[in-house]
Formats: C-alpha cells, structure tokens, sequence
C-alpha cells in the first residue's frame, strides 16, 4: 500500500522531471548539430574539410557540456522526491566548483581562449603563424593548447591563454618586395625599363601567372644613396608560394640585366614584418 501511494504521490513529478531533461537534451542536439554546415564533405578544399572538423569537435563539446549539466540538474531536482536532502550536497558542490576554479583558472583561460579561437577561426592545422616570437606552422590545435612546429623544427606547446596576438601569414595572399641595386653610374630610367619588361614576360608566363595575385611590377626608386640607387618590385601570389615567385623574379632579373649590359650591385628580398629569416616557410609581408 505505501508503494502505491509512493507511486502516484511522486512518480508522476519524477516521470516528469525525466521528461523534461529528455526534452532539452534533445534540443541542445538539435542546437548543437545546427552548428555543423549541413552540405558535406565533397568538394571542399582541404582547409574547409579542416575548420568543418573544427566546428564538429567544437559542437560534440558544447553538447556533452551541456548534457552534463541538464543530468545533473535533474537528478538534484529528483533526489527530494526519495526523501533525500539536497541542501547539503548542493553547498558541497558549490564549495568544491569555487576550489576548482581558484585552482584551474589557468586551465580556463587556456579553454575560453581556444574556444575563441576555434569559433573565430583565427587559424587552423597547416596554415603558418606567428604567435609572439614563435613562427611556424601550426601541427595541432585543441582547446587548450596550439601546438606549432618552428623554424629550427622543434615543436613548441603553446597555452592558449597565452596567445594574446597571433599572425596569420597563409590567408587570402603573400607579399614580398625585391630591391635591385644599381650603381651610381648606371641609368635608373634603363634600369627600370628592364624591370617592368621582366615582370610583364612573368605575368604572362601560362606557367606562373596562376600563382600571381598582383603584379610582379616596379615600383620605382626605393632609395639613393652614395653606393646608388635601389629599386623596388612588388609581388603578391597564392599563400606559400611567394618565395617560389620571388626566386624566379630574380633569376629573369639577372638574366635580362646580362643581355641589356645594366650594371647592377645585387638583388635582394625585403621582409617587410619582422627581422628574423624565415627560410622554408612563406610569410606574408606588409608595408
């Protein structure tokens, strides 16, 4: 008899509470799955195929967060109906939870910032960064740490808490300039004329021109000085492969200057952002 009267006084509130937390747990799915692009996998680049896994992982996170907190929230608010206490275990909770982040708040600034990270979609596997005074590229990313592979090929661990300002030298396109130097004596004006005949054979190359985004052309006298004048070229193509187009820039440009008799003093590549060497790796530079 008392198990009846159990049965009727609070099953329907437990049946109910149970129903409930199915209700939003399926609702937090359905959120959650919205998050991940409906169309699939065929034809997207491989950097697309990248930041969609991104934002699966990013929503199979935010769901089995969610989910934990909707079953323990139910089972508190079913305990009472056993004739449980929750007061008790609720205050020991809310101790514990304040120890935890007193203790973890650096593990939680790593997790926020990721977390930014990823949604923004500030870089991803493969692309090449600069994060602080590390420059390489990116081999791992979770929401609590960056892993990149530098220069010198360590692999540096970085906390996501501490990637305050980060660069990104493999979006959209890379820039380069190339200074020609050029005797005293010499004539800038002929000088300059086989410049722009160089960089227009380049752009017209079938082979090269896919790489190119904007020029190679010659910007003019970048310079003057008692060894000469400097003259500047600037190029823009695909990420990654600017240095390959600057090297074959150079080579036409030795070329052409031996088959015009121009006396020139050397060519050399202008990083424009930062002042370490960056060989093996493509980097975008600004002015």
């Amino acid at each position: 008899m008392k198990w009846t009267d159990f049965a009727a006084a609070r099953g329907i509130r437990i049946l109910a509470i149970f129903l409930i937390a199915l209700v939003l747990n399926r609702i937090l799915r359905s959120l959650t799955r919205r998050l991940v692009p409906a169309a699939g996998s065929e034809g997207l680049g491989r950097l697309a195929k990248m930041r969609e896994q991104h934002v699966k992982t990013l929503a199979g996170l935010l769901y089995s967060a969610g989910a934990a907190v909707i079953v323990v929230g139910a089972v508190l608010t079913a305990l009472p109906e056993f004739g449980f206490n929750v007061t008790p275990i609720a205050a020991a909770a809310g101790l514990a939870s304040l120890a935890f982040g007193f203790g973890a708040q650096h593990l939680v600034r790593d997790l926020i910032n990721g977390f930014f990270i990823v949604i923004e979609d500030q870089f991803v596997v493969g692309e090449i960064v600069r994060i602080g005074t590390v420059v390489g590229r990116v081999e791992h990313l979770t929401l609590r740490r960056t892993v990149v592979r530098d220069l010198q090929g360590a692999v540096v661990s970085i906390p996501n808490g501490e990637v305050t300002q980060v660069s990104n030298l493999s979006r959209d396109w890379g820039q380069v300039f190339v200074d020609v130097s050029i005797p005293p004596d010499a004539s800038p004006d002929a000088a300059l004329g086989a410049l722009e005949r160089v960089c227009a054979e380049l752009r017209g190359d079938g082979s090269w021109s896919p790489v190119l985004v904007d020029g190679p052309r010659a910007l003019g006298v970048e310079s003057l000085g008692a060894a000469g004048a400097t003259l500047r070229l600037q190029l823009r193509t695909v990420p990654g492969r600017q240095d390959d187009a600057a090297r074959e820039l150079r080579r036409r440009i030795q070329l052409r200057f031996e088959q015009e008799h121009i006396r020139w003093g050397g060519v050399q590549r202008v990083e424009i952002v930062g002042s370490e060497s960056l060989q093996g790796y493509p980097v975008r530079s600004n002015s």
